[in-house]
């Protein structure tokens, strides 16, 4: 059964940092898309960034490029995002999610393309 938990959400004022992480359990994920999408109270989940499996390519939202990196542990079956320069805007629940294909060649940016989802975890950030 694979599971996706996430951690390191919180409170933090505008120009802070957070990184949240995600464990994986439950199978192997190396060679498969693993990605980060938010959502914000009242609107639609959206992308933020994504890894292709097997050390593939990176991808990330316009919205945060230049502010959050994802980096990813095959070792330790972890994603990490790490969140800098964070703004109010940035304000939502953070999930992470797992394709359930190998070697994926489905779309890393929509949401559509992930099986697997976790909880999610909260950041806010104040003005």
């Amino acid at each position: 059964q694979v599971q996706l938990v996430e951690s390191g959400g919180g409170l933090v004022q505008a120009g802070g940092s957070l990184r949240l992480a995600c464990a994986a359990s439950g199978g192997t994920f190396r060679s498969k898309t693993m990605g980060w999408f938010r959502q914000a109270s009242g609107k639609e989940r959206e992308f933020v960034a994504a890894m292709l499996g097997g050390g593939g390519r990176a991808y990330i939202a316009d919205s945060v490029k230049g502010r959050f990196t994802m980096s990813r542990d095959n070792a330790k079956n972890t994603v990490s995002l790490e969140m800098n320069n964070l703004k109010p805007e940035d304000t939502a629940v953070y999930y992470c999610a797992a394709d359930r294909s190998l070697y994926s060649r489905s779309n890393p940016t929509a949401k559509e393309t992930y099986d697997y989802w976790g909880q999610g975890t909260q950041v806010t950030v104040s003005s």
